[in-house]
């Protein structure tokens, strides 16, 4: 799935000259896929090193803490699923504060997450969800530490893509084509903006 989204979707934002953070990288699976010249993953979790590719550099460390890369120096800051797990809405400035901090001017932050309006029936269904976001609050959240708002997508991925359906690449990009797919069975945001 990763490397169709990556491909298919994701790479109109990224030049493969560019400098990429995965924020939150977890298992690495869409820095992995993504085409750029320099792949950088954030992530507390001693897993991430084992599970990144080759060409991808790991900093393994919280994200909660000020990140070991210089100011204005990466293009894009990429975030899944991630900002949902932080303990608190100051953790969570204090990340789109580092993510602002990092990024030259004109970079661009992309998140992904569930979104609280379209699934707080299962989003509690998880332990460590521990913030509750909607594309408006995280629009809201991003403008305040001064990014400027691109594009916001209320329903972009269903809130789960694992164990009911085929994950192949054929169905994916059809997804992603499909405006009412997105309608009917979104519950992910999709939110992109921009260091002035």
């Amino acid at each position: 799935m990763w490397a169709t989204l990556a491909r298919h979707y994701f790479s109109r934002w990224i030049r493969p000259q560019d400098t990429v953070l995965d924020l939150g990288a977890g298992f690495c699976e869409f820095i992995n896929h993504i085409a750029a010249a320099r792949k950088l993953a954030l992530d507390s979790n001693p897993a991430t090193s084992a599970k990144a590719a080759s060409d991808v550099t790991v900093l393994c460390e919280p994200a909660t803490g000020t990140w070991p890369i210089p100011a204005a120096n990466v293009h894009v800051v990429f975030s899944s699923n991630f900002f949902e797990h932080l303990a608190s809405k100051p953790e969570l400035l204090h990340c789109l504060r580092e993510a602002y901090r990092v990024l030259r001017p004109g970079g661009l932050l992309i998140a992904l997450g569930p979104n609280i309006r379209f699934c707080a029936d299962t989003y509690w269904d998880f332990i460590d969800h521990c913030l509750p976001l909607s594309d408006r609050s995280l629009a809201e959240a991003l403008e305040v530490t001064g990014f400027r708002l691109e594009q916001a997508i209320p329903r972009f991925l269903p809130f789960t893509m694992s164990g009911r359906i085929s994950l192949r690449p054929l169905f994916v990009r059809w997804y992603l084509r499909l405006g009412l797919a997105q309608r009917l069975w979104g519950k992910q945001f999709l939110i992109v903006a921009r260091k002035p």
